[in-house]
């Protein structure tokens, strides 16, 4: 049954205990194939730049508001710039094995009074894609968010015509919530955006999946997954 008021309307459920959030502070946070460490382009853009050279061609950077880029010194230009960008926090993703710098992504579009946050400037390297660590960093953001943070709603948006992005975002858990058209102009082109996101009540089940898949008995000796994370969230849901 909904909730009314004294005028006989529907209306949200209250949250009288409701306060407005912290930010979130620029902090390493660990997990197991890899730590999170806010970008420093002095430390890593180095590392990152020679990542992401390793792609044979610059598809990676087609939906993202910058890059690719051609040279060190750009890269870095970039990063540097990314850095101190307001209202971001840039995280670059480090492996453990090598202590190598991989790939990036960012909190964003924080709104700490509703207690909402996205990520978003996902750039990963070919080293980082299709591995253990490209799951566990967005893990480690969405626990951060929800658990040290106590944010309600953890968003991922992206271009529509982004197939990858779209199947990323509903294998990490996110629920499609729709279009938003003619939302942003980026490289002087059109971007309709997709719509994600997960909120507090789903995130205890997402974090028992997660958890359950980046333990080490869930990887056999040469580091393949036993069980999905698509299995195993098929389970607890």
């Amino acid at each position: 049954m909904p909730i009314t008021n004294t005028y006989d309307q529907p209306i949200g459920d209250a949250l009288p205990a409701w306060t407005a959030r912290a930010l979130p502070t620029p902090s390493t946070i660990p997990g197991r194939f890899c730590r999170l460490e806010p970008l420093d382009a002095a430390r890593y853009a180095d590392d990152l730049f020679s990542a992401y050279s390793q792609a044979p061609d610059g598809r990676d950077w087609t939906y993202m508001p910058v890059g690719p880029f051609a040279t060190l010194a750009d890269y870095r230009a970039h990063a540097t710039q990314a850095a101190v960008a307001p209202g971001f926090l840039h995280y670059a993703v480090i492996d453990l094995r090598t202590e190598r710098a991989v790939g990036t992504l960012a909190l964003m579009r924080m709104d700490p009074a509703n207690g909402v946050i996205e990520v978003g400037f996902v750039a990963f390297s070919p080293l980082l894609k299709r591995t253990p660590i490209s799951t566990e960093a967005q893990f480690l953001l969405m626990q951060y968010a929800f658990d040290s943070l106590g944010y309600r709603r953890f968003e991922w948006k992206c271009d529509s015509l982004n197939a990858p992005s779209m199947v990323a975002a509903k294998r990490l858990g996110f629920q499609y919530e729709g279009i938003f058209r003619q939302a942003v102009v980026t490289k002087a082109r059109n971007r309709d955006t997709a719509w994600f996101s997960i909120i507090d009540t789903e995130w205890p089940v997402l974090r028992a999946a997660f958890n359950q898949w980046l333990t080490a008995d869930n990887f056999d000796a040469q580091g393949q997954q036993r069980q999905s994370l698509a299995q195993l969230l098929s389970l607890l849901f």
